[in-house]
């Protein structure tokens, strides 16, 4: 028989334990749920919740027309949790079969064509790690592949990579994205229009490490990059790229570049350089031509020769100093005042021409004589008036101000500057200035980006259209036709004509200078600069060779500048010309 005291203390020690086991939860619930709440909670979501960066494509480079030049694709990296890396059952239909690690590794390494040795390194190398890269920038077709194996532990994860569709087709220009971002041409120029914000988002697994459908959530959204539309026109640079590799192979010249401008609006339609970079494979240019991962037609300085004489003649016309026909006693060699001997290309009897007949024999004697009828400081204003010596207002990359030799010219100078020696241009300059007296002698500045859409609209980094005169209207239209009898009497006549239209040219043939001041090699620079049709200008076409093995006269650049011309002619149906061209006298 129980004691009833003894079971009242019995029962007094239970509900003590009780209350003191109680207690011990409460207390412990309460640590829990307030004390360590925070901390747990970050706690658990950092082994439960995954951070992951969202990508957004970077923006597009097209040209006028809309074709792509550059622009984003998906690829996927392939991840995987070597702490949760195990054997699995894969199931297909009523089949289910046993997959080992290694049988999952030689899958994926099949796919990736990867030694399956080096994707379980890399699988084993942290057991405890979360995250390791088994194969970086597969395609989706292939990234479907993996997915199909049904592998539990491996994750693809999609980011943008950078593609130019077109290869080098304006990759001169377009420049490139490497590891590090922008690395040159209007990918850096352009940088602020082009690039995107990726995102982040956050989603929760499980204890086997698989996504918990329906847990992801955005944390930051991500910012697709604008659009950079060109005022290129991919199928004339591509054209024209074909043109100027054509001839430099054939004479063996170190490099080539054609422009083609649009009188109306200083438009560059094609600037084709040669050699040029592909950017999807730039190793292989940088190992080949090392100096070819830009657009020397922007960046390098050469002296131009007798497509100078154009320049100097506006000069002299618009200035009051001559006119077209002011006459000049021209021999094959000139000794100056100061005893300085200037020679014309080829020796020929004692000649009587004019302005124009200078500009038609591309006559060093005559255009020196002529000169010098204008001050050096007026002559100088014109020159940086059309352009020379500054920075275009594309201002590309590693594009500089330089080339005109400063005040006072020496005795040398005043007259090699005439015909284009003793001062450095770059093809783009030149080229804006042929367009300069094309446009009836207001130069407009030089436009190459169209415009920047970002993702939400807004259109941003249209160009300016004011222009600013450099000579008197008739002053440009005098120098155009002036330049005809170029085309229609000089001894570059057949190769320049092109049926159905008035064309106006210069030819070049520059010598180039050693190294250290060591005086003139017997390398050339060959050109060919006009316009058409010459009545009423509406493309400029610049055409330059550089250091030519055979063929060292502009004679090697005008078939190239025929060629281009004809095709801008057909390509933008510009009417022919209806009017007979009545150039001034070259004789008197």
């Amino acid at each position: 028989m129980n004691h009833p005291r003894r079971s009242r203390r019995r029962l007094a020690l239970a509900v003590v334990m009780v209350f003191a086991i109680v207690a011990v939860f409460a207390v412990r619930l309460v640590d829990i749920q307030v004390v360590r709440a925070d901390q747990l909670t970050r706690e658990s979501l950092s082994n439960r919740a995954i951070a992951v960066t969202t990508y957004a494509p970077r923006g597009q480079i097209v040209d006028a027309n809309g074709v792509v030049l550059a622009d984003s694709v998906t690829r996927y990296d392939i991840t995987a949790s070597p702490r949760n890396a195990n054997s699995f059952e894969r199931k297909k239909g009523k089949v289910t079969t046993d997959v080992s690690v290694q049988d999952a590794v030689n899958d994926l390494a099949r796919l990736t064509s990867q030694d399956p040795a080096a994707v379980m390194a890399i699988l084993t190398k942290d057991p405890k790690s979360d995250y390791v890269v088994l194969a970086s920038s597969v395609e989706t077709s292939t990234m479907r592949a993996i997915r199909a194996l049904d592998i539990p532990w491996i994750y693809p994860q999609p980011h943008p990579k950078r593609i130019y569709p077109d290869g080098s087709v304006a990759g001169n220009l377009v420049g490139f994205v490497g590891t590090d971002g922008p690395q040159n041409g209007l990918e850096t120029m352009e940088n602020s229009c082009l690039a995107s914000t990726d995102g982040t988002s956050t989603y929760e697994r499980g204890a086997d490490g698989v996504q918990i459908p329906g847990s992801s959530v955005v944390t930051k959204a991500a910012k697709p990059g604008g659009t950079v539309k060109l005022t290129l026109d991919a199928d004339l640079d591509w054209f024209s790229a074909q043109a100027i590799a054509e001839q430099a192979t054939a004479i063996g010249a170190q490099s080539a570049t054609a422009i083609v401008i649009r009188v109306k609006d200083n438009a560059v339609m094609a600037l084709a350089d040669w050699p040029s970079v592909d950017p999807n494979d730039v190793s292989a240019t940088a190992t080949e031509h090392p100096d070819q991962l830009g657009s020397k037609a922007f960046t390098d300085y050469y002296e131009p020769g007798s497509t100078m004489k154009a320049l100097t003649a506006a000069t002299l016309i618009d200035s009051g100093a001559a006119t077209p026909t002011t006459p000049v006693t021209v021999p094959s060699a000139w000794t100056s005042p100061e005893g300085h001997v200037i020679h014309d290309a080829t020796a020929h009897a004692t000649e009587h021409l004019t302005l124009t007949g200078v500009l038609q024999q591309s006559s060093n004697v005559g255009i020196s004589q002529l000169a010098v009828k204008a001050p050096q400081s007026t002559r100088y204003e014109y020159l940086k008036k059309f352009g020379l010596g500054q920075a275009s207002a594309v201002d590309f990359q590693g594009e500089s101000s330089r080339g005109i030799t400063a005040l006072p010219w020496n005795d040398i100078s005043k007259y090699d500057i005439a015909y284009g020696q003793g001062i450095a241009v770059s093809a783009v300059q030149l080229a804006s200035a042929y367009a300069t007296l094309a446009n009836g002698g207001v130069k407009l500045p030089l436009k190459l980006v169209q415009s920047c859409t970002k993702a939400d609209g807004t259109v941003t980094d249209t160009p300016s259209s004011a222009g600013t005169r450099v000579v008197s209207d008739q002053t440009a239209k005098t120098v155009v036709n002036m330049l005809e009898s170029v085309v229609d009497g000089g001894e570059l006549s057949a190769s320049l004509k092109i049926p159905g239209y008035r064309v106006a040219a210069k030819s070049g043939t520059a010598e180039v200078a050693g190294p250290n001041g060591a005086g003139y090699t017997g390398d050339r620079i060959v050109s060919l600069a006009g316009m058409a049709p010459a009545e009423d200008p509406q493309y400029v076409v610049l055409v330059t060779y550089t250091k030519p093995a055979i063929m060292k006269t502009s004679a090697a650049a005008a078939p190239t500048f025929q060629k281009i011309m004809s095709e801008v002619l057909t390509k933008y149906r510009v009417t022919p010309s209806t009017t007979p061209s009545t150039t001034p006298p070259t004789t008197w």
